[in-house]
């Protein structure tokens, strides 16, 4: 196949997300043509429980898709690339393509007691499951929740019982519909996130899955992450035969889509939650500090490109309380003017574990915490502990990354990462960013088109219908908006840090 392709090709990227689905059309130079996003429900039966109508996400998708333009402009389209949340699992008929139950999403807590006893009758299982899958025995990861489901769900017992039953993550079900029901298809991105993913083998680990009682054939194939997966049948508003030709899960497209394609170079997106990845290149480094090994993606010419993975479960997410629960503010991105509003915080903290603590922690069953209150308190000071607190979490995790990285140079200096690349809804808020420079310490770069998500599903589409040789070609078109540098000394963030890490130890108490 060519490396170039015509210049009136067009590629669709479909970034499926947690509060809603996004549409990009972009031509062969990365330029955005046109943009859509439809939000869809969120589902929250019981406390701690979150699920998604895949049939509603499917109709999202739908509806970007036709907002995007004219039926001339999508005929247009030479390949698509899909980038999805990644966890959110989906069970669905495989014979007829009906839905079962509803997604259960990566947020969904109702696993927790269930991994914790686990955990404590099976002393070793969790270093088997590090070792294998690389990453830790936890509610927000697949497996638990398919186990659960195939307990408590009876359609989805049924059709596992006949044969009948397909299980994957929202990339699965939307190659699925896409390809009108032809293919059940996954790449190694998101297939490691499921805890049922070998990472150097590269293929569904059998022992896994037969501990959690999940049986093996219902998990999708998988593919490299860039190639033709399927090629489009019955789909409004696109033409049949269209193919899919990258796909990535959300948080690694990202990265790529940042152009962080060398060993060492790190992004953190702000998004529902906020994810920090670094590329360490052909090697998984497997962390001792409770961090994730993961797939970053993988081509059938270079192989596989692993990531250390450091996740905070509500970042965006508390801006959305803060505006829909607590009426503060009318629209998210008033919540930085009302924190402007005020010098400080004056000695509020929030610690935003509304679905537990992620990494390093690791405390499912933490509740949010807001702590340091006077009767001088107001709605802005909130407001700004609220933009801290989502600092603060990354804070944690670049400090076990780095712990990580140390250790693995053989007890070498402590690396030092000259800046971190930002992307996410959240980085046009100058007063978040400049205090997450400050508490890191380190540079963050903004770029150009903070969509970083789905220019990465673009990229990775064009990378596997031949339009760009390899990954290094992304680095000549990313461009850097605004670079903030940190301003607070050292002793200043070492007690604002201790002063978070009380408030964490308080969280996290049952």
């Amino acid at each position: 196949m060519p490396h170039r392709s015509p210049k009136s090709m067009h590629i669709l990227a479909i970034d499926q997300g947690t509060t809603g689905t996004k549409a990009l059309l972009v031509d062969t130079q990365l330029r955005v043509l046109a943009e859509a996003h439809v939000p869809f429900k969120q589902h929250f039966p019981k406390p701690g429980w979150v699920e998604h109508d895949v049939n509603e996400i499917w109709a999202s998708v739908l509806k970007a898709i036709k907002k995007l333009g004219t039926l001339k402009s999508l005929h247009k389209v030479g390949a698509i690339g899909i980038t999805n949340q990644r966890e959110t699992v989906c069970f669905w008929n495989r014979k007829t393509g009906e839905a079962l139950s509803r997604a259960i999403v990566w947020q969904d807590r109702r696993t927790a007691e269930f991994c914790y006893t686990t955990k404590a009758q099976n002393p070793g299982l969790e270093d088997k499951i590090r070792r294998s899958t690389g990453l830790l025995l936890d509610p927000y990861f697949s497996m638990t929740k398919v186990q659960w489901a195939l307990e408590h769900v009876p359609a989805v017992r049924k059709a596992s019982r006949s044969g009948q039953l397909a299980v994957g993550t929202i990339d699965s079900f939307l190659l699925h519909r896409l390809s009108g029901g032809k293919v059940h298809g996954t790449e190694p991105s998101n297939a490691c996130r499921t805890l049922a993913f070998d990472l150097e083998k590269i293929q569904w680990d059998f022992e896994l899955s037969q501990i959690f009682k999940v049986p093996v054939d219902v998990w999708p194939e998988v593919r490299p992450s860039f190639g033709e997966f399927a090629k489009t049948e019955r789909v409004p508003g696109l033409r049949d035969g269209t193919p899919i030709t990258g796909v990535l899960g959300d948080q690694q497209a990202a990265l790529l889509g940042q152009a962080c394609i060398e060993e060492g170079e790190a992004k953190c997106t702000f998004g529902t939650g906020a994810f920090l990845l670094m590329n360490t290149g052909g090697q998984p480094i497997f962390s001792k500090h409770r961090l994730l090994t993961t797939i970053a993606w993988a081509d059938e010419t270079h192989g596989v490109t692993y990531a250390l993975e450091g996740s905070a479960f509500v970042a965006g997410a508390l801006v959305q309380w803060i505006r829909d629960g607590l009426k503060w503010i009318k629209k998210s991105s008033d919540i930085e003017k009302l924190a402007r509003s005020v010098k400080s915080s004056e000695g509020v903290t929030i610690v935003p574990s509304l679905t537990g603590l992620g990494a390093p922690h690791w405390v499912p069953e933490a509740r949010g915490l807001i702590c340091g209150l006077t009767r001088g308190t107001t709605s802005a000071h909130m407001a700004r502990a609220a933009i801290e607190g989502i600092c603060f979490q990354n804070a944690d995790l670049l400090a076990a990354m780095q712990r990580d990285l140390a250790e693995a140079s053989n007890g070498g200096k402590r690396p030092k990462m000259p800046q971190l690349k930002v992307d996410g809804g959240a980085v046009r808020d100058d007063l978040m960013m400049q205090f997450q420079a400050d508490i890191l310490g380190v540079q963050l770069s903004r770029p150009r088109v903070t969509e970083s998500t789905a220019l990465g599903a673009a990229f990775a589409a064009g990378l596997g219908v031949g339009i760009w040789k390899d990954v290094h070609s992304i680095s000549k078109v990313w461009r850097e908006d605004r670079r903030f540098k940190p301003q607070m000394n050292e002793s200043e963030r070492r007690e604002r840090l201790a002063v978070w890490d009380l408030a964490v130890r308080r969280a996290s108490l049952k």
